[in-house]
């Protein structure tokens, strides 16, 4: 495996959009302070891949009375 990149702060605040287009390829990039490594920026590993609106058509049902008040509640806020 390929060592991470590093960079001192100052390098990283200089160079930040360039570190986050490394990191979008998919590098891990390591910020030092005073030589001592103290973060590294890796890529965002996305759980749920969605495609965009109606992805998730057809799994999710939403009931007829979902938004109907129990009774004791519509008791306490004088709803009816």
């Amino acid at each position: 495996m390929e060592a991470a990149r590093q960079y001192n702060v100052h390098e990283a605040k200089t160079h930040f959009s360039r570190i986050l287009e490394q990191v979008a390829t998919g590098e891990e990039i390591i910020i030092s302070k005073a030589g001592e490594p103290v973060a590294k920026v890796v890529p965002l590993r996305r759980t749920v891949r969605r495609t965009g609106r109606g992805s998730l058509s057809g799994q999710i049902e939403i009931m007829e009375d979902f938004d109907d008040l129990p009774d004791d509640l519509a008791d306490a806020f004088g709803v009816r």
